[in-house]
Formats: C-alpha cells, sequence, structure tokens
C-alpha cells in the first residue's frame, strides 16, 4: 500500500496548486467510485481514497491544465486498470480497450466485495481462488458478454388507465354526440313550448326582487 497524503496546504492554503475544495471535490469523486464497487470497509476505504488523491497531488504540479477531480479520476482508472492487468495476466495497453469495464464487472461477478473485499488494488500474490474466480468471471463477461435491457411498457394505471382510454373508443363517442344532439333536440322543444317564457317571467320577478331588496 502507497503512503498516505503527505502533502499539506501552503501558505495561500492551496495543495499542489489547487484549492481545498477542489481536492475535497475529487475525494468525494473517488470514494463515490468504490463505494459503486461495493467497498463497505471504512478503513480500507480511505486508504484507497488517499492512495489515489496522493497519486494525483503527485502529478497535480506538472499538469496545470487539469483540475483536482480529472486528475483524481484518470489516476483512479490507472490504478485499477494495471491492477486488474496484473491479476488477469492481460496487458492494459493491449487490443483489449474494454478491461477496465470488463474487470470491474468480474469483481462483482466474482463477489469481490463479499469475499476477497481485503484483496481489492493490492500487489500480489493473491489467494489461488481469487485469481481463479476473477479470470473466470472475466473470460464470462468478454466481448459477447450483454447486460439485460429493459423492454419500456406502458403503465398499468388500472380502472383509470381504462377511464381514459373509454374516450377513444369510436362507437362511445358516437354515442356522447347523440347524446349531445338529443339534449339540444329537448332544449329547443322546451324553449318553444313555453320554457322561454318561463325563464323570461322568472327574470323579471328577480328583477323586481333586486330592486326592492338592492
Amino acid at each position: 500500500m502507497e503512503p498516505t497524503l503527505k502533502n499539506l496546504p501552503d501558505v495561500s492554503g492551496e495543495i499542489s496548486g489547487r484549492s481545498l475544495d477542489e481536492w475535497n471535490a475529487a475525494y468525494v469523486k473517488v470514494e463515490n467510485y468504490f463505494h459503486a464497487l461495493r467497498i463497505r470497509n471504512k478503513l480500507l476505504l480511505g486508504q484507497l481514497v488517499l492512495r489515489v488523491i496522493d497519486r494525483a497531488q503527485r502529478r497535480a504540479p506538472a499538469d496545470r491544465l487539469r483540475s483536482a477531480t480529472e486528475l483524481a479520476a484518470e489516476e483512479m482508472d490507472k490504478l485499477v486498470t494495471n491492477w486488474f492487468a496484473e491479476v488477469l495476466q492481460t496487458s492494459p495497453t493491449g487490443t483489449d480497450q474494454m478491461l477496465s469495464t470488463r474487470g470491474r464487472l468480474a469483481l462483482l461477478l466474482a463477489d469481490m466485495p463479499g469475499k476477497w473485499q481485503d484483496q481489492f488494488l493490492r500487489p500480489g500474490p493473491w489467494p489461488e481462488e481469487f485469481v481463479e474466480a476473477m479470470r473466470e468471471t472475466f473470460f464470462r463477461a468478454g466481448p459477447d458478454f450483454q447486460l439485460s435491457k429493459m423492454t419500456p411498457r406502458p403503465l398499468d394505471l388500472g380502472a383509470f388507465g381504462t377511464l381514459s382510454k373509454f374516450g377513444q373508443l369510436p362507437y362511445v363517442r358516437m354515442a356522447l354526440a347523440w347524446s349531445a344532439f338529443a339534449l339540444l333536440l329537448v332544449a329547443i322543444f322546451w324553449l318553444t313550448h313555453g320554457g322561454y317564457e318561463q325563464v323570461k317571467a322568472q327574470w323579471f320577478l328577480f328583477f323586481d326582487w333586486f330592486k326592492q331588496n338592492g
């Protein structure tokens, strides 16, 4: 295991030309990455994160164009990929550009977090059972391996979905149209057979009451 951080803030409050806030953001980024690999041991997690940050801080003075988070992400990927190459005996600069992705998948398929969490990123030799499990799952997660995909399915709204589609049926729309037409005929019949006079009489009564009590 590489030594933990030795760099301290200078008089300007920076470390390797980057602010403490930048290094804190880089720390969180690396920590979340290891969390995604299900590294749960607090001591191991802290050591791994500081190992990556230390590498990034050593590189930072010579690479002023990259943020602390970018440097940490690159060093993290380089560290993990090189470790995969050692365990799996595969060249990290070979033709297989998916070494990092397949290696991470192999970690989970081999249940590294549950069985060999203490072996992660440590130099060899490693337990033979661990190496065999990693290599077996690595080849199982080869180029032909495909992650399952969820096919979008319509949302089942139950009775509400049925009601929302009810009005889309042709015969329902026709029935509603005929009902509206029938109501219109009834209204016309009522108005032309005394209904209008009743409404007019009621309106005058209301108007007189309003004048007397207004």
